[in-house]
């Protein structure tokens, strides 16, 4: 069953959770006849991806998927081969210049009647862009390629794509979504035109989540949509996510239910992890009884919850990091103001070292030696 982070997703560009200026560029960008690459930022959950969306149906048209290639950075951390998996993507004809896919041209771009889709919805802007292929021999744009989460490409493989930006994009467009500019190369940067997005204002998730109720048919429980946004702080897709949770597990009703999704997720477990860490506990063994009257030796404390965490859960390293720096925020945790510091000091120096590392559980494991260190100098270690 999909999800209703697809089947709720935006249509239109007035239905994105985002400030009127911000729908008003991302619409302005794509009704315009020299369509841009792009650089969407902002924080995680605030629309991105459901702006990339509505960007290449409106500007490729019905058939806009049989044209839009999307590849998750993210996920070429994660393989084996990540090297060679981005160039079958960017490169799926093979080696040499008539095999990128940026340069490959497609009939869509000479008859859009060629290809339609009844399920791509209506064009996000109201309006089909075919005033812009009024006496064009073919579109000025015909294909997209959407990289997610281009800040987590790396130095290498954004080289290879500024290369094929400068010189075989004629009729293609990129559009790169980062949680962090900074990271995406300046040669990249000064190709696209940046879009920031802001957290989703609360005023904007309580209203979209209110609509999803209603469209569902179900009347929460007074007071819990106000929490969810404020549990959701402005992440619109965690909120999505929640709603979707009370309302399909017919908790809704109970305003506490939210509380026992939250601590079934994954910030209990973080925290388990952090406390063992400040106590000096990071590795701990333990002989298991696993039947057959054998003993297995199994690796507890910290860095067993840490490989809990990233294997049985597939919690990626960023996110693992994000719900730290939240728990340590948001106060939970009671800790003197020096301890503090040095631990969100040693967070920042982990989540910079993440993104350049083969092995993200090495630099987590190295950071919470670190915590180790401080809680005993605080005095938070059980000795």
């Amino acid at each position: 069953m999909a999800s209703w982070l697809e089947t709720r997703a935006p249509r239109r560009f007035d239905d994105l959770a985002m400030p009127t200026d911000i729908r008003n560029n991302l619409e302005k960008a794509a009704l315009s006849s020299t369509f841009p690459h792009l650089l969407l930022a902002g924080p995680t959950g605030v629309g991105k991806t459901a702006a990339t969306r509505l960007l290449a149906r409106q500007v490729l048209g019905a058939g806009w998927k049989n044209t839009t290639h999307i590849l998750q950075a993210k996920d070429l951390k994660k393989s084996a081969g990540a090297m060679k998996t981005f160039e079958d993507f960017i490169r799926p004809g093979g080696g040499g210049k008539g095999g990128t896919l940026a340069g490959t041209s497609s009939l869509d771009a000479f008859d859009r009647n060629l290809s339609t889709n009844i399920e791509s919805g209506p064009p996000p802007a109201g309006t089909e862009n075919d005033i812009l292929l009024a006496g064009r021999h073919r579109a000025p744009v015909a294909r997209i390629i959407i990289i997610e989460d281009a800040d987590h490409l790396g130095s290498i493989r954004q080289a290879y794509l500024r290369r094929m930006m400068e010189s075989e994009a004629h009729t293609s467009r990129f559009i790169f979504t980062a949680r962090t500019p900074s990271r995406v190369m300046d040669a990249l940067r000064s190709r696209c035109q940046l879009i920031r997005i802001p957290s989703t204002a609360k005023s904007n998730l309580e209203q979209t989540l209110s609509n999803i109720a209603t469209a569902e048919g179900v009347e929460l429980a007074e007071g819990l949509l106000g929490d969810i946004v404020h549990t959701a702080d402005g992440n619109l897709r965690k909120g999505i996510f929640l709603l979707e949770v009370l309302i399909k597990g017919q908790r809704y009703q109970n305003r506490s239910s939210l509380h026992s999704v939250i601590a079934a997720t994954t910030s209990a477990p973080i925290q388990q992890m952090f406390e063992l860490s400040l106590r000096g506990r990071v590795h701990e063994w333990r002989w298991e009884a696993t039947g057959g009257g054998k003993n297995k030796k199994v690796l507890k404390g910290a860095m067993g919850h840490l490989d809990e965490l990233m294997g049985e859960h597939a919690m990626a390293a960023e996110d693992i990091i994000d719900q730290i720096h939240q728990l340590l925020t948001k106060g939970r945790l009671l800790l003197p103001e020096g301890a503090l510091s040095e631990l969100l000091d040693s967070l920042a120096k982990c989540d910079s070292c993440i993104p350049r590392s083969m092995q993200p559980r090495v630099q987590i494991e190295k950071m919470l030696h670190e915590v180790a260190d401080i809680g005993r100098r605080w005095a938070l270690a059980i000795h």
